[in-house]
């Protein structure tokens, strides 16, 4: 892994070859992005195409969700020059917080919590993930800003699937990602 190569012309999403295939079998996602949080310009080009479609909204804070989402997220607050909000799983948080269940691209059933003082009525939040693949954990972080009365300002992760939820999130929500759309296919049928 030469993690400092970086190609004479970077055009979008040229970082995404840095990302390493499973090798661990189907209760894992099938592309692991990071050795591409570990390349420097990588990271910096992700994050800055990631937040394109957003310049100029209006952004409160930003939400990384648990865990990988804390990577992409808090670079993005960083670049932003806002909060970092974490959005967790069930249990690791000592102070209030409100519990929304879920079902994770795998299958299994889980529950994400945020604290309840973070998000008051009208903060705009964007939303930030490794990947959306089903669509439920990000389902999941939208109903907790919501149900708190925050406004969703958008959703960004390295790729969005065109699977159901992720349509779903896409018709309803500000969406970026990182995938040019003549690869979108093959990360939708995970080549």
């Amino acid at each position: 892994m030469d993690l400092c190569h970086v190609p004479a012309t970077r055009e979008k999403g040229w970082y995404l070859a840095l990302m390493a295939p499973n090798v661990k079998g189907p209760n894992y996602a099938w592309l692991d992005p990071s050795r591409l949080y570990c390349h420097a310009q990588g990271l910096q080009d992700c994050v800055a195409d990631l937040l394109q479609p957003f310049q100029g909204d209006a952004i409160d804070v930003v939400a990384g969700i648990d865990a990988m989402g804390f990577i992409l997220g808090a670079a993005a607050a960083a670049t932003l020059r806002k909060g970092f909000l974490a959005i967790r799983k069930a249990g690791h948080l000592c102070v209030h917080t409100v519990a929304q269940p879920y079902t994770d691209y795998s299958g299994r059933e889980k529950v994400m919590e945020v604290r309840t003082d973070a998000i008051t009525p009208g903060l705009r939040v964007l939303l930030v993930d490794q990947w959306v693949e089903t669509g439920g954990t990000m389902r999941a972080a939208i109903e907790l800003v919501e149900r708190l009365g925050g406004v969703v300002a958008g959703v960004a992760a390295v790729c969005i699937e065109n699977s159901e939820g992720g349509k779903w999130i896409q018709e309803r929500y500000k969406c970026s990602h990182c995938v040019p759309p003549r690869l979108q296919p093959r990360f939708d049928q995970h080549q």
